[in-house]
Order: C-alpha cells, then sequence, then structure tokens
C-alpha cells in the first residue's frame, strides 16, 4: 500500500504546484485513502476537524482537498462534505485525460494564447444569432455569481466553450475543449481560490461583458484586443503566486 500510495503522490507532484504544508497534508491523505482507513464511499472528516487533527490551517486542507478532488480521488458534494471516489485498482486514464493531467501551468498559458485570439476572431464572424443569445444567458449566469469560485469557475467554462462551439470549427472546438479540460485538472482553481475575491469576480465579469459586447456588434478587432489583454492578465495572476 505504502508503494501505492507514494506512485499516487508523485503523479500529483508532477501535475500539481503546491507549497509544502500542503504537500504534507496530501501525503497525509492520500496515505489513508490508500490504506483504506479511508475506505471507498467513505465521507472524509470535515475541513475544521481535518485542520485541527493535522495541525494546519483550514485553507491549507482545503487546497489539498482542491487537488484531490481534481486528480478525482475524493467528489465533494456541497452541503454533504467530501467522500473518496479512489479504488486500489483504478488505472490511470490515457488519451485526453492522460495529456491533461501532465499538462503544467506554463504550457496551459502558451496554448491558449495560440489559440484563444484565433478562436474569438472565428467566433465573431460565424456564430448565429441564436448562438449569440445563447451567449448572453451565459454571461447573465455568471453576473449572478458573486462569492463562489467554484460556481464562477463553471461559468467561465460553459462561456468559452460556447465560443469554441461558435467558431464551428469542430477540430479547433476539440483542441480547446482538452485545454478547459486541462484547466479544470490544472493549478488554476486552486489559485483562483486564493486570489478570486469578490472585487476580482466583478473585474473578471466585467472583462466578459466586453467580450460579449465586442461579439455581439462582429467587432473582431476589439474582441481580438480584449481577448489578448486578458491573457496578459492570467499570465499576471500566474506570475504573482
Amino acid at each position: 500500500m505504502k508503494a501505492e500510495a507514494d506512485q499516487l503522490t508523485s503523479q500529483i507532484i508532477a501535475t500539481y504546484s503546491v507549497g509544502a504544508t500542503v504537500q504534507t497534508v496530501l501525503d497525509r491523505l492520500l496515505a489513508k485513502i490508500t490504506s483504506e482507513e479511508y475506505p471507498l464511499n467513505t465521507r472524509l472528516p470535515s475541513e475544521r476537524a481535518l485542520a485541527s487533527e493535522l495541525g494546519v490551517a483550514r485553507n491549507t486542507v482545503r487546497e489539498a482537498l482542491d487537488v484531490l478532488e481534481a486528480r478525482k480521488v475524493i467528489n465533494r458534494r456541497p452541503g454533504s462534505g467530501s467522500f473518496v471516489t479512489y479504488r486500489s485498482d483504478d488505472v490511470p486514464e490515457r488519451g485526453e485525460s492522460s495529456v491533461a493531467m501532465e499538462t503544467s501551468p506554463l504550457d496551459h498559458l502558451v496554448v491558449r494564447g495560440i489559440l484563444e485570439p484565433e478562436m474569438v476572431r472565428l467566433a465573431v464572424i460565424n456564430m448565429t444569432p441564436r448562438e449569440v443569445w445563447d451567449l448572453e444567458q451565459l454571461m447573465s449566469k455568471i453576473e449572478s455569481v458573486h462569492t463562489d469560485v467554484a460556481a464562477f469557475v463553471k461559468c467561465e467554462e460553459e462561456i468559452y466553450r460556447k465560443i469554441a462551439e461558435g467558431t464551428h470549427n469542430r477540430l479547433l472546438a476539440s483542441c480547446y475543449n482538452l485545454t478547459i479540460e486541462a484547466c479544470r485538472v490544472s493549478f488554476r482553481t486552486t489559485l483562483l481560490r486564493r486570489h478570486l475575491s469578490p472585487k476580482r469576480i466583478l473585474e473578471y465579469q466585467q472583462r466578459y461583458n466586453a467580450l460579449f459586447n465586442a461579439i455581439a456588434s462582429r467587432d473582431v478587432e476589439r474582441a481580438v484586443e480584449f481577448i489578448k489583454l486578458h491573457l496578459v492578465e492570467e499570465q499576471k495572476l500566474f506570475l504573482q503566486d
């Protein structure tokens, strides 16, 4: 079991950039899960209880749980807690999921910088009125989120998927779906949990509203310029961490 835990830990270390204290919590929780002290479908102790048991802050426990959830070791159910989903006979996923798991934060930003300007350009040109209307509904949805980081990130994914679909280029949309998957399982959710305050959520909402207005008015130049500036801000957020 220890070898199994060590292998899983090494996979997570290779994929995620976390602090030493978070890594210690990950090691402890993984050891309990792989040894079946916390068996399949078991509800983990609360964040408060784990923080007390491990002698760390709750936000440290929360970051470790973020990583375990992204790695599909646990499943968090709102209002119910975190439940073990790891099986000792689990086989690591291959194909697209494997690529997403192995993508570094820097590689992720590089690929977004390549894809998103062209994706937005094609969307402005090719989106149908109905697709623009659907995108407007998603913008209204994200504007209703004020403090829930997980809900905000989910809305972001829906917006980007809709823009990718609006290119009417299935290959590009497929490539971008993999980028979204890499974003979901990589550093970004944990990073945003640390930095995405209500004020910053409002700033993001204003950016996305500006992007929508450019798309709706078929202003290619303004839409592409917006997404480039947004990517610069994302890079700054990564570098300041």
